[in-house]
């Protein structure tokens, strides 16, 4: 359901519907996250080491906080003929109001089932709600919050990233 009284029927209609379904370029594996976890000194030795996985998780899974990683387009791909976007609906709406700046003022992440090695991850987004036009410091625009649900191969939801953006004119605060 949207915050706004005054949304445009269009947008109106796409409050809590699913959009951008999308299968992740490459599978889940283990090389990333052994990377990852260097780049970070994180030495969990659940992320390191087989037998700690095993007692703890029924085997090695992704640290949650690399959810998204699995999303971030690559700058090429074979048969790729436009830019791939993260986050569609966020841009969509910066176009829809013509709103050319726009910042993201919260994201939370919930998760679920683990992820592990070998999962083909899939994503949809879901547009939450759209507020009306308001007048911050930045500039005169509106805030939205949208949902990207993360699900592996066998549909079980593993996450969830909820953001809020606020798209904005700037010079009119």
């Amino acid at each position: 359901m949207s915050d706004a009284s005054d949304l445009p029927p269009d947008v109106e209609k796409l409050v809590g519907e699913v959009q951008y379904e999308e299968e992740g370029e490459f599978p889940v594996e283990r090389g990333y996250v052994w990377t990852t976890c260097s780049s970070v000194e994180n030495g969990n030795p659940l992320f390191w080491d087989d037998a700690v996985a095993q007692e703890l998780t029924n085997g090695p899974i992704a640290p949650p906080t690399m959810l998204s990683v699995w999303f971030r387009p690559h700058n090429w791909s074979p048969g790729r003929t436009e830019p791939a976007v993260p986050l569609q609906v966020h841009f969509d709406l910066k176009e829809r109001f013509g709103l050319p700046e726009a910042v993201m003022t919260d994201n939370t992440i919930v998760f679920y089932e683990p992820v592990r090695p070998g999962d083909r991850l899939h994503t949809r987004q879901i547009l939450k709600s759209v507020s009306e036009e308001k007048t911050t410091k930045l500039g005169t625009g509106r805030f939205w919050v949208i949902d990207v649900e993360y699900l592996n191969q066998r549909d079980e939801l593993v996450g969830v990233e909820s953001y809020t953006g606020f798209g904005y004119r700037r010079g009119e605060a």
